[in-house]
């Protein structure tokens, strides 16, 4: 009895640190992900980022990404409006195939960005992010933001009035 006991205690602790090893794993390859973007080395992502990738945000939902390809180009033209646009992830949680990760992006906007033009001004946006990974690639994507935070220190909305005390 104590021999199967211990067998099952040792079989469950293997488990668990393979478990644990697999969310590192998946936590790399979110980072790996976000220094590819970081450095405009899109076919980096080739290694990381399954084919059928798909992006969802309602933050830019007019922008439709169904494909590893279609996300490489939505990056191409974002750099071009920011071209140093940085992002930093401060807290990462892994729970079996999905990474949640909160940011900040930096940038300044020295090209178009959609229908507004180059301001030349810097924006911090805080961003959410949750990475769905499958077979060490990853998947899905979903990222938010609040727009109207970063369209007003880019100049293109005026900030929000401060309500009196």
């Amino acid at each position: 009895f104590y021999l199967i006991s211990l067998t099952s205690l040792f079989a469950l602790i293997a488990c668990n640190q393979t478990g644990t090893a697999k969310l590192e794993t998946n936590k790399n390859i979110v980072n790996q992900f976000g220094e590819a973007v970081n450095n405009h080395n899109y076919d980096a992502l080739d290694d990381i980022v399954a084919v059928s990738f798909i992006r969802y945000s309602q933050a830019t939902s007019e922008v439709n990404i169904r494909s590893l390809e279609e996300f490489k180009q939505f990056a191409i033209v974002s750099s071009e409006s920011m071209p140093d646009m940085k992002g930093t992830f401060e807290i990462m949680v892994a729970e079996g195939d999905y990474v949640a990760a909160y940011a900040t992006f930096t940038g300044t906007q020295t090209g178009p960005m959609g229908p507004f033009p180059a301001t030349g001004k810097t924006m911090e946006s805080k961003t959410m992010a949750i990475f769905r990974l499958e077979n060490g690639k990853i998947v899905e994507l979903w990222i938010e933001w609040d727009n109207l935070a970063m369209l007003s220190q880019l100049g293109h909305v005026p900030p929000p009035e401060k309500p009196e005390k």
